[in-house]
């Protein structure tokens, strides 16, 4: 596995995001992300994998900042109110990467409820930009997309604002589909639970659950 070091010598201007501006209903509301998953908040093992891959992270979370106090990242409020989706997190990542490192060219999003994501997920969704000439990459397992992990343009963060506040667009495959827009295939990783999509998400109860085995083989 690439190390650290040598992502952060790869990894150009890119800032990340990790998207928690979500309702959790499906978990039956509150922080899914602040939830226990192999004794440990599936936060911290988010963090764990995203930090090493950009510069600067910022977490995008909606309530009082002072819950996620214990994990030295910043907390950005949605820009738009009313929980206006993905979208909505994608900008207010971009209005914080603009204003607090302004140099950053690229903006990767990570979900906070999906703790298995690729450790060279960024490296690799730039490099095939740079081969695509993209503007946008998006994250592929098992033939569906995960738009929430992708790599987005800072170029198009004024494209995004008329679209997601002045046309009060909410899907993000409608936006994308405007944009140069390459997808990027991950494999599943054996583990001694089985093969594991790398981008399952503990949605719901039952997910958790599931997740709690594969957190117990080793990854």
């Amino acid at each position: 596995m690439t190390s650290p070091e040598t992502l952060k010598q790869n990894v150009p201007a890119v800032a990340g995001v990790i998207l928690a501006g979500g309702q959790s209903r499906r978990m039956g509301g509150g922080d899914k992300c602040l939830r226990p998953l192999g004794g440990r908040p599936i936060l911290a093992q988010i963090i764990e994998r995203a930090a090493p891959q950009v510069g600067p992270l910022v977490l995008n979370a909606n309530g009082d900042p002072a819950r996620f106090a214990d994990y030295k990242l910043p907390v950005a409020a949605d820009v738009i109110e009313g929980f206006a989706g993905p979208l909505a997190g994608i900008l207010t990542g971009m209005d914080w990467v603009a204003a607090h490192a302004p140099k950053a060219e690229w903006m990767a999003s990570f979900a906070s409820d999906a703790p298995f994501f690729p450790r060279d997920m960024v490296p690799v969704m730039l490099a095939a930009a740079e081969r695509a000439g993209a503007n946008l990459v998006c994250a592929e397992s098992n033939g569906r997309s995960h738009p929430v992990f992708g790599l987005w343009s800072m170029a198009l963060r004024e494209d995004l604002r008329q679209a997601v506040v002045e046309e009060s667009l909410r899907k993000v495959d409608l936006w994308t589909a405007r944009h140069k827009l390459v997808s990027v295939g991950f494999e599943p990783v054996e583990t001694g639970a089985g093969a594991l999509d790398p981008f399952f998400n503990t949605n719901r109860p039952d997910d958790l659950l599931e997740a709690e085995t594969f957190a117990a083989a080793a990854l």
